[in-house]
């Protein structure tokens, strides 16, 4: 019995000591393809100008990031501005990136480590990165480093400029509402079947049941609130039910047709899931608002817009799994092999003290 648990021991300090190798021996060198990652997404709108740093008050200030994939998902962003430069603290809703970089993947693959972007844990545990800034209202790249998947990722990140104190930026900005108007109709007339071979859309209730990705475009309110790019609308008996997920939690209801429409989370941005009429018409909606002093309804005007088939290619299981907890190089599986050797040693000894 014994000698079966020093056996058992010696393999487990094996594996405990060959996850802390290869921990610490990380291979930099692999860049994922289109195949491997899920739907780019779009971020800014066409007419948006850079705004540099010489043009924003220095300061700190909360900021919108806007990320190209639903798999960088960011829950905080605290922009800085000093010495004509502008630098952003980037909270991670995941821990699945070791490293971040100002670049593509394939720029960071050539590059050396010390020019890598590592984390910082809050309080929460979350993962942070500090990363510069070019400039406000202009895409940028970031590769992220999947530290399961040991392979960069291509991202774009943009930070709006509109989500800035009104006094912060000392530029004239554009009007957002009308630039994301145009957008909008530019996307609807596309997908309507206005050009050369495209389908015309049909009727939410001729749909046949099941999920379909679509785009979403909000006008209304003052700017500052916004729901993600994209979402899946759901569609069962021709009704189809769409999540919108805003980038507030303040969002307590939301009124569509006069039904009043709950959250359907508790925690974090609010998240509601409402009835879709038609695509790529204008859908009137209301959102109650309890960020100011007393509770206000605000009116908005959402378009939903069905993502061409050739666009929805389901998420690759390489990028989806990235938070697998059993990956071999994962510090968790490390601390249970070493938690299991400990148990395993106070074992033996416990059963070597009985009479």
């Amino acid at each position: 019995m014994k000698r079966s648990l020093k056996r058992l021991s010696a393999a487990l300090l094996a594996c405990l000591l060959a996850g802390t190798t290869a921990a610490s021996a990380v291979d930099y060198s692999k860049v994922a393809g289109s195949a491997d990652m899920t739907t780019v997404e779009q971020v800014g709108v066409e007419g948006m100008e850079p705004i540099a740093a010489d043009s924003v008050v220095e300061g700190t200030y909360e900021v919108t990031v806007e990320s190209s994939s639903s798999m960088f998902k960011i829950t905080k962003a605290v922009l800085t501005v000093e010495n004509g430069n502008m630098t952003a603290n980037l909270t991670l809703s995941g821990t699945s990136y070791l490293v971040l970089y100002p670049g593509t993947g394939a720029e960071a693959a050539a590059d050396t480590e010390d020019h890598y972007i590592g984390y910082t844990e809050d309080a929460d545990g979350a993962y942070t990165y500090t990363v510069p800034i070019p400039a406000l209202d202009q895409p940028f790249s970031c590769a992220a480093f999947s530290k399961n998947k040991e392979q960069w990722y291509d991202r774009t990140l943009l930070v709006r400029a509109d989500s800035l104190p009104e006094k912060a930026v000392l530029v004239e900005l554009p009007d957002y509402e009308a630039l994301e108007k145009a957008a909008r109709d530019a996307r609807i007339e596309a997908m309507k079947g206005e050009g050369e071979g495209t389908l015309p859309v049909p009727p939410v209730a001729e749909l046949a049941d099941g999920e379909y990705t679509v785009s979403i475009f909000m006008e209304g309110g003052s700017g500052k609130a916004s729901v993600t790019s994209s979402s899946i609308m759901m569609v069962k008996d021709g009704i189809g039910t769409v999540r919108l997920e805003w980038s507030s939690p303040h969002y307590d209801y939301m009124l569509v047709d006069g039904v009043r429409y709950e959250p359907v989370n508790t925690e974090g941005n609010s998240v509601f899931e409402v009835p879709v009429a038609a695509l790529c018409e204008p859908i009137p909606m209301i959102a109650d608002t309890t960020a100011m002093s007393t509770p206000h309804e605000i009116e908005y005007t959402f378009t939903i817009s069905p993502v061409p088939t050739d666009e929805q290619d389901e998420a690759s299981a390489s990028e989806t799994n990235q938070d697998n907890p059993f990956s071999p190089n994962d510090p968790v599986m490390i601390a249970a092999c070493a938690g299991v050797l400990v148990a395993l040693v106070l074992v033996y000894r416990g059963k070597g003290r009985r009479p």
